[in-house]
């Protein structure tokens, strides 16, 4: 990839495009954490997208390309919640390259979206996209040990949705 964002910033418009490629499902799983409308999505997408073509000399490492983008995707993404742009929450997923989503797919997302903002996106940046829990307090601007919490707690609260479990407050009442 480094190759790839060095002859971008060479202007090499083909690179720019085979770059964006191969990060269209990250920027989509990262900005349905955030969004729910799939206009709202392609928004946040599209104009990444622009800000990376128009920034991209001001990436000093490239390296950091990956954490760069999603960092300016989650920007783009709390400018449209910010805009009051949020609509509803439908109760299908959308079709991702025109396959069917998977039962199991479908069943993960439900699973991701009832947890809270927080926590989804923490789980998604770790557990999907791979990314060191350093990387993801720079994506995110926060402390690592804010990151380390926010995955113990997401994945106790993953667990407990995926379980049916009922908060620990209502099992407390229900012995007395």
């Amino acid at each position: 990839m480094k190759f790839l964002v060095k002859r971008a910033k060479r202007h090499d418009s083909n690179a720019f495009v085979e770059l964006m490629e191969s990060q269209k499902l990250t920027m989509y799983k990262v900005a349905r954490s955030y969004l729910r409308s799939d206009d709202d999505i392609a928004d946040a997408i599209q104009e990444t997208i622009l800000t990376c073509y128009e920034k991209l000399d001001s990436l000093e490492n490239e390296q950091f390309f990956k954490t760069w983008l999603i960092r300016i995707l989650i920007n783009k993404c709390i400018d449209i919640l910010n805009a009051g742009r949020r609509e509803c929450p439908t109760e299908q997923l959308p079709e991702q390259g025109g396959n069917c989503v998977s039962l199991e797919n479908y069943e993960f997302y439900e699973l991701l979206n009832s947890l809270d903002e927080k926590y989804r996106l923490v789980l998604i940046l770790y557990y999907v996209e791979g990314f060191k829990i350093r990387e993801i307090a720079q994506i995110l601007d926060l402390e690592e040990n804010t990151v380390k919490t926010r995955l113990s707690r997401g994945r106790r609260e993953a667990a407990r949705e995926y379980r049916f479990e009922p908060p620990a407050r209502y099992m407390k009442q229900a012995v007395r």
